[in-house]
């Protein structure tokens, strides 16, 4: 008998749970698929496309709309003789620029034996070779431009839905579907580009828990066998889910984690507590993957809030975090930032979900101002910090925990206080007697 056997007790389909399974149907989007179907229909008559502008936070159904939609829009336009549609969907995540987008684009439209340096070219001549593949195509090509918020500059996005208009294309239609996480971005954009950008705004809200167990049970009934999921585990993988900004792709990590989980366990059902298990891994590794994201000051500011958060000091407010902050950058050789940009990881630290924040306003006299506090199990992020937690020293408020989590940068800096005395200056005493292991 092989290492590996086929396990097949839990699971009918598990692949109907990852991001890239496209439904037969969309479950909980009626409205938005019939407003955004609307602007589509341009493209079946013949016409001029329509720019389209969708927004609304992560894993609300943006994107899984958008090929939902053009899949069907590209089967139906191949009914029409006197039609030819080309989609190109290109995701901006790592292209910061306009020049960046072009060139990518330009390479999707060749061959390729034909392909384009992505730096050494003039953007204007970049742009003369985007236009004259456009116009090569002939017909209407759709341009898709996922996560267009990381885009630095708006040129690329007025010269596209005005390049016909601009004389820069003569036999091809082009149409545009921003795709944005970022809510504000639309209100950033030039008035010029946000008038033919968003020429057709679509915003998709959160979903509500009983979207997500709608959603979740359409994928389950493909996922898993008949009878393998308990009663109440599509209900608490969207409770979950509606708690976590009505993040459908949450939900259907957590159920397939859930399932995972009873893998593992070689059990014949999930059970609530093989999702309660799953969310706990899921959100140890979302954490570790934002704190690693994170630059080596956003580390220091949330190693610090840490500290202060285990000495009972939260819900604090960022001036009374920087003292310690300010200690730890000097400690690790690095000139502390100002306040302002202090503030600014505080805000990331918030965005991400590692910590919360609470807007206070005591009046005229005490005016207004902001408290953070930690908003995740503080041993998983201290685990995620070790590095940090090295380089800067053990404080006094982690060593017990330092200990659990991170036991080799504990006993190293145990080592290290007992070789040098244990910190203490001539008369005895601790130089900062906030610092377990620092002279």
């Amino acid at each position: 008998m092989g290492l590996f056997e086929r396990d097949t007790d839990i699971y009918r389909d598990r692949d109907a749970l990852r991001e890239d399974y496209q439904p037969a149907e969309l479950v909980g989007r009626d409205e938005e698929l019939s407003t955004y179907t609307s602007a589509l229909q341009p493209v079946i008559n013949g016409e001029q496309p329509n720019n389209v502008f969708l927004y609304g936070k992560t894993g609300v159904g943006k994107t899984a709309a958008t090929r939902y939609l053009l899949d069907h829009l590209r089967e139906d336009a191949e009914e029409y003789d006197d039609i030819a549609l080309d989609i190109i969907f290109l995701n901006c995540d790592g292209l910061s620029s306009s020049y960046q987008v072009a060139t990518h684009l330009v390479n999707e439209l060749r061959a390729e034996h034909n392909q384009i340096s992505t730096t050494g070219y003039p953007l204007a001549t970049v742009y003369e070779m985007l236009w004259e593949d456009l116009d090569s195509h002939g017909g209407t090509v759709l341009i898709v431009l996922d996560e267009i918020d990381n885009i630095g500059d708006d040129s690329i996005l007025y010269q596209l839905p005005r390049a016909r208009a601009n004389g820069k294309l003569e036999d091809t239609q082009v149409g545009l579907i921003g795709i944005s996480n970022d809510f504000s971005f639309r209100d950033d954009l030039s008035p010029k580009v946000k008038s033919s950008l968003c020429e057709n705004e679509i915003h998709f809200p959160a979903y509500d828990a009983t979207d997500l167990k709608a959603i979740l049970k359409q994928r389950a009934d493909v996922a898993f066998h008949d009878g393998v999921l308990d009663d109440g585990v599509i209900p608490l993988c969207a409770a979950y889910g509606a708690k976590d900004a009505g993040d459908a792709r949450q939900s259907i990590d957590l159920l397939m984690k859930a399932g995972d989980v009873a893998r593992d366990d070689e059990a014949t059902t999930v059970t609530e507590d093989h999702v309660d298990r799953g969310r706990t891994a899921l959100e140890r590794g979302r954490i570790e993957e934002g704190i690693r994201g994170l630059t080596e000051h956003g580390h220091l500011v949330l190693y610090a809030l840490v500290t202060n958060d285990l000495e009972g000091e939260t819900p604090i407010r960022s001036r009374d975090v920087r003292p310690r902050y300010t200690r730890f950058a000097e400690l690790a050789n690095r000139d502390p930032l100002v306040p302002r940009r202090m503030r600014d990881h505080l805000s990331e630290l918030a965005m991400l979900g590692i910590i919360s924040v609470t807007e206070r306003n005591e009046g005229r006299r005490g005016g207004t101002y902001r408290e953070y506090e930690l908003d995740m199990p503080v041993q998983q992020v201290l685990s995620a910090l070790s590095e940090t937690v090295e380089l800067v020293g053990v404080h006094e408020s982690v060593v017990e925990l330092a200990t659990d989590v991170m036991p080799e940068v504990a006993a190293a800096a145990a080592a290290s206080a007992e070789a040098d005395g244990e910190g203490e200056d001539a008369d005895g005493d601790h130089e900062d007697a906030s610092l377990a292991s620092f002279e």
